[in-house]
């Protein structure tokens, strides 16, 4: 079996770097590729056992997302996976949905089997990291806020996103113009509906809370709070909608009312699936999923690997679209 001190002699550089460059520590891409290269034509494989007995931690991360259906969160875990891969080490999958019971399962098995770091989509305000932090594990807070503690965390910007998408509607002459935000514990729902109402006051429209509804991050809880606006007395003539499931259960209850994007305005937080493409008219507020994913994982393994710099927050752009195109005749 091949040595680190025979792949550093093929690679030209020294056995340090080689371990370097299986610890996850930042090198040269010139010198990691060397390295890679020589130790796939040597066949060697690093000797894990041994690294985490030395570190203390295996070489496995944990990322813990809310909604494993949604396809935001698909794409930002593979964004987590390229990079964690990149720097040898496994990503362990945890689906909460939305439960902070069962997160803190999940957040328990992360410490029992001294897994690396965790990045996290938190199920609600209530959720607790003390586990890790007082473990010194590395966290970092992925796509909903660090809750007032001291971590890196990777964003969108959701508060201007969801004025952008509201400021959309308000320029196409809508008027009474309604919200469908997640849970009221959840950051991300907090701040896009913020983003709504900061919109309507700048486009000197009331702000009306009746036509702001609450639900669960689903399809089937944008079908509920769509009938609920409908319902009212007094409906909306456009709706903001927080996430892209709940988009589409909305967009079902609006088709099933007779009503198209191109008399009823509607705008989306996030891309629709592939199932439902936004139809004609539709404003769409895209998200960097898979660049929030990377880059979350980046910080994480920059952290196991020693950087002990000030918590950070990093802040993605969004871009905000509307399809001009008709491109949805119905939502199945």
């Amino acid at each position: 079996m091949a040595t680190i001190y025979e792949v550093a002699r093929l690679a030209g550089v020294s056995p340090a770097t080689v371990s370097r460059v299986f610890n996850g520590t930042s090198v040269s891409d010139e010198k990691a590729k060397l390295v890679r290269d020589a130790a796939v034509h040597l066949a060697y494989t690093p000797n894990r056992t041994a690294r985490t007995l030395r570190r203390q931690h295996s070489e496995v991360i944990a990322l813990i997302i809310p909604d494993i259906e949604n396809p935001f969160f698909t794409s930002l875990a593979r964004g987590v996976e390229d990079a964690a891969r990149a720097a040898g080490y496994s990503v362990v999958l945890c689906n909460s949905d939305e439960d902070v019971t069962k997160e803190a399962q999940y957040i328990d098995i992360a410490v029992l089997e001294n897994m690396a770091g965790v990045i996290i989509a938190a199920a609600s305000d209530d959720s607790d990291l003390h586990p890790l932090l007082s473990r010194s594990r590395a966290v970092v807070a992925v796509d909903r806020g660090p809750h007032g503690l001291e971590i890196d965390a990777v964003m969108v910007d959701n508060r201007a996103g969801g004025a952008a998408a509201t400021t959309a509607l308000v320029a196409h002459g809508f008027t009474r113009i309604g919200c469908i935000t997640g849970p009221s514990d959840v950051e991300t729902a907090q701040h896009r509906a913020d983003g709504w109402r900061d919109a309507l006051r700048t486009g000197g429209l009331e702000v009306d809370e009746t036509l702001l509804a609450h639900a669960n991050y689903r399809v089937d809880g944008g079908r509920a709070a769509m009938q609920q606006l409908l319902a009212l007395a007094d409906p909306p003539d456009a709706v903001f909608a927080a996430n892209n499931l709940m988009s589409v259960g909305a967009l079902q209850v609006l088709y099933a009312a007779g009503l198209t994007t191109e008399s009823f305005g509607f705008a989306a937080f996030g891309d629709l699936p592939f199932a439902a493409l936004a139809p004609a008219g539709m404003t769409v507020v895209h998200v960097p999923a898979r660049a929030m994913g990377k880059t979350a994982a980046t910080m994480l393994l920059g952290r196991i690997a020693g950087d002990d710099g000030p918590p950070r927050t990093v802040v993605l752009r969004n871009e905000v679209s509307v399809n001009p195109e008709q491109a949805l005749a119905h939502v199945i």
